[in-house]
C-alpha cells in the first residue's frame, strides 16, 4: 500500500504546484510587460484610447466652433466631448498608476482604426453649413467604429476590471451614437 500511496501523493503535489505556477497573488508582477493586476492589453487600451478620444474632441470642437452647425449635430458633439474628456483623465491616471507612458499626440496614430488624417481634419475645419454637418457625421461614424473595435478587444483581453468596464461603456455608448448619427444623416 505504501508503494502506491507515495507516488499518488507525489503526483497530487506535483499537479497542485503545476496548477499554481501560472498564477500570481494580486499585486504581484506576473511577467515582463504586465503591471500589478493589469496586463499589456489594459496598457495598450489606455495608450491608444487617449489619442483616439482627443481626436474625437478635436472633431467635436470643429462643429461647436461653427455658428451654422445643425443644432442636433452640435448637441451630439457636446455629448461626445462631455463623455470622452473625463475618460481621458481616467485613462491618464491608470497609465500613471501602472507606470506606463502615454503615447503622445495622435499624429503618430494615423493607422489606428477610425483615426482621421490631418487632411480629413482640415477638411472638417474648412467645411461650412450642411456639408460640414454631413462630413462631421460621416467622419465620426468611422471614428466611433474604430473606438468600438478597440474597446471590444479590451473587453475580451483586458485584465483590469475598471478598464474592461470602461471599454464596455464605450462599446455601448458609441454604438448607440453611431445609430443616432446614421439617423441624422438619413434625415439630411
Amino acid at each position: 500500500m505504501k508503494r502506491t500511496l507515495l507516488p499518488a501523493i507525489a503526483l497530487s503535489a506535483a499537479l497542485a504546484l503545476t496548477g499554481c505556477a501560472g498564477s500570481a497573488e494580486p499585486g504581484q508582477d506576473t511577467a515582463a510587460g504586465e503591471h500589478a493586476g493589469h496586463g499589456d492589453a489594459d496598457v495598450m487600451f489606455a495608450q491608444m484610447m487617449i489619442p483616439h478620444h482627443e481626436q474625437a474632441i478635436e472633431m467635436a470642437d470643429a462643429v461647436l466652433a461653427r455658428p451654422d452647425a445643425d443644432p442636433r449635430v452640435a448637441e451630439l458633439a457636446t455629448e461626445i466631448k462631455a463623455a470622452q474628456a473625463p475618460e481621458i483623465e481616467t485613462l491618464d491616471g491608470w497609465l500613471d498608476t501602472w507606470g506606463a507612458e502615454p503615447t503622445g499626440d495622435h499624429g503618430g496614430h494615423a493607422g489606428m482604426d477610425g483615426m482621421m488624417s490631418d487632411e480629413d481634419l482640415q477638411a472638417l475645419a474648412a467645411a461650412t453649413g450642411p456639408a460640414a454637418d454631413r462630413l462631421f457625421l460621416e467622419q465620426m461614424i468611422v471614428h466611433h467604429e474604430g473606438a468600438v473595435e478597440m474597446a471590444q478587444a479590451q473587453v475580451e483581453d483586458g485584465q483590469d476590471a475598471a478598464a474592461v468596464e470602461m471599454a464596455q461603456t464605450i462599446v455601448d455608448t458609441q454604438a448607440a451614437e453611431i445609430e443616432t448619427m446614421e439617423e441624422l444623416l438619413a434625415s439630411m
